[in-house]
């Protein structure tokens, strides 16, 4: 596609463009007011749901609480730099319709198979090529870190979050204990598990480090942006900002582990478990001050990068008014696409999930074969993060050992609530994977063919397991969690369903017993737990 540049008015000098305009006055500023007024009720119709979702992950979930900041920290940006932008004229582009095209189409996809974060980038992608049909390509590149740094409010997809947190989860673990230690106080690690003697502190999700990272991160974007210095010194204060999180919020859990060494378990909860967080991560903000002075005390900067805090602004125009050209036919195109879109979205924004009826999990058979099962409770702290809508947890005895039957049946995996894959949760228990490979597991009990799953063995001091687990997606059975989050897409979309379960059995290798034997015993459990599954998940 020929990019087709429509000219308006002087460029080049800000003075040219600021005699270029006159004002706000005249028929075009009602034009322009109407169709502001069009853009934005149309935007509200299509994204309504999203933003509601996008709000409230702001005010519930503290990983994300900066995020309520970033769109007015971008205005602000774009307000510092009017200067430039005014210089650079606006030239109108068919290029904008490119990015708007694009979004329009992750919407659909996004709300179709209720992916919160395709509708998220979706949006991104709309605003950003609204701007650059109406501004063009020069001014646009004057407000490229603006605009992407509006990226910066979205949650990342759940699988990232969730693969990030585990293994921060077990850094901050390990450096917890190394602080403890080093004051003197014995504490072993097993896992996200951290032993004092008398009580053990587990780190859970939410103390993984992410609620560091994430607004750090976004903190050392923008200083970066605005330490208008040399590039390396830039990149420096940027990636500092991944071990400066981790290693703060290690120091955070050896410092609990002290107070409650000497103060007891209160010291991890309520007021002091959030004040020592606050009082760490004000900590990280002088921190990165000093970071940032002694990188300006290093080298020679730019003499065109002098000051610390500049955006390199270099016009003169003084209160610039911004240039109000003719309303251009790439930005009617622009509309013309989000008013068809508005019109398609009434037939797919709040579509329901259609999962079909299923017994629950406490109608699943405590006697199978030989095996006779006892069913057990899971802990609160582990069923607030796993987020499941029914699961079965049970021990089952038979011939040569105990095994453990667990299942998490979602109705809906999205916004947050989906399967765990146990390759992520095992370390976390303190574990050691051994090995990881497929298996096809025979039929049995009724069972018309066999099927594939995935067997680890782990290992834990002398301890030994042998873990085999799937996934039943809908009608299919998956052993890949990449393809689980892409079929999870295809009949969102295709069969307005994202219901499905992790199935995991484990059993222990017992002392004189050969890896063989516990497979065998967990492969003879699993063919007699798939045929019933239908039942509880359903095709």
């Amino acid at each position: 596609m020929k990019p087709s540049v429509v000219p308006v008015g002087n460029q080049g000098t800000p003075q040219a463009a600021s005699a270029a305009f006159k004002g706000l006055g005249g028929s075009s500023s009602l034009w322009w007011s109407l169709l502001g007024i069009v853009v934005v009720a149309l935007l509200g119709l299509i994204y309504g749901n999203s933003f509601s979702y996008l709000f409230d992950e702001w005010m519930e979930n503290e990983d994300y609480g900066h995020g309520i900041f970033i769109p007015v920290i971008s205005l602000a940006l774009i307000w510092w730099r009017r200067e430039d932008i005014l210089a650079a004229g606006l030239a109108p582009t068919w290029w904008g319709l490119l990015p708007v095209t694009l979004g329009l189409g992750l919407f659909i996809v996004g709300e179709l198979a209720t992916l919160y974060f395709l509708q998220h980038l979706s949006f991104w992608l709309v605003l950003s090529g609204l701007i650059l049909s109406i501004a063009g390509l020069s001014a646009t590149y004057r407000m490229i870190f603006p605009l992407g740094y509006l990226l910066v409010m979205i949650p990342p997809p759940h699988m990232l979050q969730q693969s990030l947190s585990s293994s921060l989860q077990l850094i901050s673990s390990a450096l917890g204990v190394g602080c403890l230690q080093l004051v003197g106080i014995t504490a072993f690690r097993e896992g996200n598990v951290i032993d004092l003697g008398p009580m053990q502190l587990q780190v859970v999700e939410a103390c993984s480090g992410l609620r560091y990272l994430f607004p750090l991160m976004a903190l050392t974007l923008l200083c970066a942006y605005l330490f208008q210095d040399r590039v390396w010194k830039r990149v420096v204060l940027v990636a500092s900002a991944i071990p400066l999180a981790v290693l703060l919020n290690g120091l955070r859990i050896g410092l609990i582990g002290v107070l409650v060494e000497y103060f007891g378990n209160g010291a991890a909860e309520g007021f002091m478990h959030a004040f020592e967080g606050w009082f760490l991560f004000v900590l990280s903000l002088s921190l990165l001050g000093l970071e940032l002075w002694l990188l300006r005390k290093i080298g020679q900067p730019s003499s065109a990068m002098s000051n610390l805090f500049t955006t390199g602004r270099t016009s003169t125009v003084s209160s610039p008014v911004f240039p109000l050209p003719s309303i251009s036919a790439p930005v009617i195109a622009c509309v013309t696409l989000l008013l068809g879109i508005t019109v398609v979205s009434f037939q797919v924004v709040g579509r329901e999930e259609a999962p079909p009826s299923r017994q629950s999990f406490l109608e699943f058979p405590m006697h199978l074969a030989e095996w006779h099962g006892e069913p057990m409770a899971m802990e609160r702290q582990y069923v607030d993060v796993l987020r499941f809508d029914d699961y079965l947890l049970a021990n089952y005895q038979g011939p040569g050992g105990p095994i453990n039957v667990y299942a998490a049946y979602y109705r809906s995996q999205k916004s947050g609530q989906a399967t765990h894959s146990p390759k992520t949760c095992i370390p976390g228990g303190g574990w050691e994977i051994t090995a990881l490979n497929e298996v096809v597991v025979p039929a049995g009990l009724g069972a018309a063919n066999g099927f594939r799953a995935n067997r680890v063995a782990i290992q834990k001091g002398a301890q030994r397991q042998v873990v085999l687990y799937w996934f039943k997606q809908r009608n299919r059975l998956v052993t890949s969690e990449y393809l689980v989050k892409f079929f999870l897409l295809w009949d969102g979309v295709t069969m307005r369903r994202s219901d499905g379960a992790l199935i995991r059995l484990v059993t222990a290798v017992e002392p004189g017993e050969t890896e063989g034997a516990a497979d065998q015993r967990v492969m003879q459990m699993a063919a007699a737990v798939h045929p019933l599954l239908p039942s509880y998940v359903p095709d």
